[in-house]
């Protein structure tokens, strides 16, 4: 089947997909392909945890836990996604809207000599105010009243934004070491795109079998010597040899959640930014599944269902929340694979791999390079899926070109512009302070600002705007 662009009439790519959202592939298919969601998301699940140890204070053992944990309330909070939430093939982990809050609150001068469990404590306790903060506007249906506002030309930037802003995530980290992260990177182009009507593996496991492949190419050469200690693509397997075998995650196992308002305020900013992601994420999963799209009803739901994993995570102290997470929209687009229960079947693995130390500590064996290869064509993938939603709009239009290309340009510049001084804004209320500089740096949410309030107030038709092709997308998914 050929590629072609959509027209009014077709609602998604989905003549090009292997298995629609409701489809159930065989079982050992179903395993397989949720064991790549699995490994699709390792890397930035694993990064958060070991970018919060030195601001926490964390120790390698606890650090083991730690990541355990994520694991283990992402596979909870993706269950209740699929199943009660917004019902799409999304994966549910930590989000990086969350960091920014989080090291803050560690830096905090009443927590300087405070024990780690302490600064985490701190930061439990805002994650759970700000989860009851996001299960409000879910529930009481405040996100999906603004869908009205809300058509192809906010869309596009902010899917897009999702996946460029995280361009410091691609190259520079796999160019740490050329050799590996550029054989990781290129493995998955010949699989996903040169390779894919050539057998079905590489059709349906392209990510997969190029992390193995670039993994064990990485082991050899350390066993060699050819990477010795030190080198980016060395294969260090000290962590596997701490952890335990076995551990269960338990409710508030660090310690009861303290609630103070400066922690609490600083945090609700990254909620903020995390609910636009999200709502970005829904749209491009929906388009990559063969899913109706995202109704008022389903966002609702989705926000709802995130806050509630926000809280599950509160709970159980993973230092962070819980988003949908853009890297696993980004394999459903390159396999193809779109199905709701494969999305399930990873989720119980992340369940049960995460009471399973040594499995997880396996998986901090990975190279720096092999994640960075793998995010360069993720990432990519992501802000292509934003940029198609411009063919139903009227791209000879002054007025549409000047708002995409000034909420594109905007939500690549003003991230850079803090990123020389994280807190631009010094100001009473310091909570004000606070929400300004975390959105500033947060590309994805200023693109969206940006162009939801210019689309909304310059004037258009309907017509110029995309919203009749938009909305008038059959609801109906398409056979796969």
């Amino acid at each position: 089947m050929e590629h072609h662009l959509l027209t009014e009439e077709e609602s998604h790519p989905a003549t090009e997909i292997i298995y629609g959202i409701d489809d159930i592939p065989p079982h050992w298919e179903s395993v397989t392909l949720g064991f790549q969601h699995y490994l699709t998301m390792f890397g930035s699940t694993v990064a958060i945890p070991l970018i919060l140890s030195g601001p926490l204070g964390l120790d390698a053992q606890n650090l083991g836990l730690l990541i355990g944990t994520m694991f283990f309330v992402s596979g909870i909070a993706t269950l209740l996604q699929t199943t009660l939430g917004n019902k799409l093939p999304i994966v549910q982990g930590g989000t990086f809207s969350f960091l920014a809050p989080a090291i803050a609150i560690c830096g905090m001068a009443s927590l300087a000599e405070a024990g780690w469990e302490v600064r985490m404590q701190h930061i439990q306790g805002a994650v759970i105010a700000g989860a009851l903060f996001e299960i409000a506007i879910g529930y009481l249906g405040l996100v999906g009243k603004l869908l009205r506002f809300i058509g192809p030309i906010t869309i596009a930037p902010t899917i897009a934004l999702i996946g460029l802003s995280l361009f410091k995530f691609g190259a520079p980290i796999a160019g740490k070491d050329w050799i590996i992260g550029g054989l990781t990177l290129g493995l998955i182009v010949l699989f996903s795109q040169y390779l894919r009507r050539v057998g079905r593996v590489f059709e349906m496991f392209p990510i997969m079998l190029a992390i193995l492949l670039a993994w064990g190419t990485a082991a050899a050469c350390t066993y060699l010597g050819v990477f010795p200690e030190g080198h980016p693509s060395h294969v260090s397997t000290a962590n596997l040899a701490a952890a335990p075998w076995f551990n269960v995650p338990t409710p508030f196992q660090w310690g009861w959640p303290t609630f103070s308002a400066a922690a609490i305020v600083g945090m609700l900013a990254g909620y903020l930014a995390s609910m636009v992601e999200s709502i970005g994420d829904y749209y491009a999963c929906a388009r990559l599944s063969g899913a109706p799209v995202p109704d008022e009803k389903t966002i609702n739901r989705g926000i709802g269902m995130e806050g509630i994993g926000c809280l599950i995570a509160g709970i159980f102290g993973t230092g962070n929340g819980t988003t949908s997470y853009s890297e696993n929209i980004g394999a459903i687009g390159l396999t193809r694979v779109g199905s709701r229960r494969v999305v399930q079947t990873g989720a119980i693995l992340m369940i049960v791999l995460a009471v399973v130390g040594k499995f997880g500590a396996l998986f901090t064996t990975i190279p720096q390079p092999i994640v960075g290869g793998m995010y360069c064509a993720m990432f990519g993938m992501i802000a292509s899926v934003g940029l198609s939603n411009l063919q139903f709009i009227n791209l000879n239009s002054a007025r549409n070109l000047f708002i995409i290309g000034f909420a594109f340009f905007m939500g690549l510049s003003v991230p850079e512009y803090f990123a020389v001084e994280a807190n631009r804004f010094a100001f009473e209320p310091t909570w004000l302070a606070n929400i300004l500089n975390t959105i500033g740096q947060t590309g994805m949410a200023i693109g969206a600002f940006i162009a939801t309030f210019l689309d909304n107030t310059i004037p258009g038709t309907s017509k110029e705007r995309g919203l009749d092709a938009f909305h008038a997308r059959p609801e109906e998914s398409p056979e796969s």
